[in-house]
């Protein structure tokens, strides 16, 4: 069986989690990382050498990056769902899921980090303010995209969808003022109908 090893409090774990959701693909998890400790103990840096969370053993194969792990369960378990079965749809599922790492997570760390701790991180100002314009940047592009269609890849939920749940839902929830952003809210609302979604990145 699958085996999950990261807290499910985390963002990266979450992609993992909902991902499993959907494909109905059972497994178990252990709690790994920030208040559970143990991933910097020598058995898991065997494992992961980054000491971060999540990593997954399934069959023999120890596989650590959240994103490429969305992308071997979609690839094993989702052919024709997840994984699109057409090449082009495929290949623009892994763009968006490329520019999820490259252009938005660093800035949308920065906000949830500095937003929701207690006490808050002493962000300097200055980097507050551009990470606030990162985001907002990334997300006019993200609802230019939802524009066109339901989903980042087309008219179905795909492996693309997944890596930005939990950060679709921060964008929401984080205790500042958004800009209306319509197929974002609409995109965000359609994700939050889906049960594995409810369960593993909104609860």
């Amino acid at each position: 069986m699958l085996k999950i090893l990261g807290r499910k409090s985390s963002s990266n774990v979450q992609k993992v989690l909902w991902c499993c959701g959907e494909l109905q693909i059972p497994f178990e998890r252990e709690d790994i990382g920030a208040e559970y400790g143990g991933n910097h103990e020598s058995a898991y840096l065997a494992l992961n050498p980054n000491g971060r969370v999540p990593t997954i053993l399934d069959d023999g194969l120890v596989l650590w990056e959240s994103n490429a792990i969305v992308r071997y369960l979609s690839a094993k378990h989702g052919v024709g769902t997840l994984w699109p079965s057409d090449l082009k749809a495929r290949a623009d599922a892994d763009r968006w899921m490329d520019w999820q790492q490259t252009t938005l997570a660093s800035d949308m760390r920065t906000l949830s980090r500095t937003l929701l701790k207690t006490p808050p991180d002493a962000t300097p100002q200055a980097q507050l303010e551009s990470a606030m314009q990162g985001a907002l940047r990334a997300w006019h592009i993200l609802d230019a995209q939802l524009a066109k269609a339901p989903y980042l890849a087309g008219h179905t939920l795909t492996m693309a969808d997944i890596v930005f749940g939990n950060a679709v839902y921060r964008w929401h929830t984080l205790p500042f003022e958004r800009p209306r952003l319509p197929h974002v809210r609409a995109w965000y609302d359609r994700l939050a109908e889906r049960p594995a979604y409810r369960l593993h990145v909104t609860a």
